[in-house]
């Protein structure tokens, strides 16, 4: 198949407000480049309906019907999103018709990992359906139920992305792995031959962030700011460390609120962001311990790059080279976009999306549903 362009849409769990969106022209194995990007801001009052929606699904549980609120939610995000696309199309000067597929990730309001003896759940908020009905282009959307169905984690499911990614920068040994810093911290090694692993290695983002704005003082940890200012708490750290899911053998996946804000209680905004810090660095470390090959660098897509006290953290405590993608010509902030851009020409062309080995799916799936 000759490439063809595709948009990917990704909303992380941390709610920043914004919707990002990217061009990437790929025939879903290779990538020949990378397109115009943005981060679309939504309006406040969907912010504030997706925090609602995140609280409700907690409480739901994937027990009984869903919340009446999820079908609003949807319908609005599915609108919102549309018009993202729309407007970078046209932006980037290209026509619907010039678009091969649009990779509509949706929400993730809520994840439950498998269980000896239980299947997992996943729910992700996103109407492809609407959005093709929307855009007048194919659609492919809702990636990861098919995985959970079959038995697998349903993530991470950027794997073979990043494979595709650390091709492009020939890293080809083991000696190089992918690390992506969102609400939940995920990582990606490839032995440049059949091995490819991925799995969640512990929070990220979403702690920090839940953790300083239950103290009032913004959004987040901006440039690190209070972390660099504070103590990390090596005691409550040490106990934090030996968390069970850390050393816990992949496939494994996370759900944004299976590690919470509630570590750092009882500690003040510098020395709680700090050991917060720590806690992501150190778990990453734990899972690069893990691996067949223990890497020498690892490449850092998402927002917590920006984060310069995680950055330090991951060398001083997860003995790693850390980088950010902008040092290797990838882009650090789009990687999560042009990764369901790149999923979406693997649906369309009828190729796997998980792996025994990203997943824990039994063999490699197919997944995503197509609309158009």
């Amino acid at each position: 198949m000759e490439p063809i362009w595709a948009v990917g849409l990704m909303t992380g769990t941390v709610l920043d407000g914004n919707i990002d969106v990217a061009l990437l022209r790929t025939d879903g194995e290779t990538i020949e480049r990378f397109g115009r990007y943005t981060l679309a801001p939504y309006p406040a009052a969907i912010r504030t309906l997706l925090e609602d929606c995140l609280a409700q699904a907690r409480l739901w549980n994937f027990e009984g019907p869903e919340p009446a609120i999820f079908a609003a939610a949807e319908d609005a995000l599915t609108r919102a999103q549309s018009s993202a696309v729309a407007d970078l199309v046209a932006q980037a000067g290209l026509r619907p018709d010039d678009i091969g597929v649009v990779g509509f990730h949706g929400q993730s309001v809520l994840h439950r990992a498998p269980q000896p003896g239980r299947i997992g759940a996943t729910r992700q908020l996103g109407n492809g359906q609407l959005m093709h009905d929307l855009l007048g282009i194919p659609v492919a959307y809702d990636f990861r139920s098919a995985d959970v169905r079959a038995g697998g984690q349903g993530a991470p499911l950027a794997a073979v992305y990043h494979q595709a990614l650390l091709r492009t920068i020939g890293a080809v040994d083991g000696r190089t792995a992918v690390l992506n810093l969102g609400g939940v911290a995920n990582v990606t090694w490839w032995d440049g031959h059949d091995q490819l692993i991925a799995f969640d290695a512990g929070p990220a983002n979403a702690p920090l962030n839940d953790f300083i704005k239950g103290l009032g003082l913004g959004e987040m940890d901006r440039d690190g700011a209070m972390a660099l200012r504070g103590r990390v708490d090596e005691a409550r750290l040490s106990q934090l460390l030996t968390h069970p899911y850390l050393t816990a053998p992949y496939p494994k996946s996370l759900d944004r609120f299976d590690f919470l804000a509630s570590m750092a209680d009882g500690l003040g905004p510098e020395d709680g962001a700090a050991t917060l810090t720590a806690f992501t660095a150190g778990a990453v470390g734990k899972a690069l311990d893990l691996l067949p090959r223990r890497p020498e660098r690892i490449v850092v897509c998402g927002g917590g790059r920006h984060n310069p006290a995680i950055m330090h953290m991951l060398g001083e405590r997860a003995h790693v080279e850390a980088v950010p993608a902008e040092a290797v010509g990838w882009r650090g902030d789009a990687t999560e976009a042009e990764c369901f851009a790149f999923l979406a020409v693997r649906v369309l062309r009828g190729l796997p999306i998980s792996f025994p080995t990203t997943t824990g799916a039994p063999q490699p799936l197919t997944g995503g549903i197509l609309v158009g």
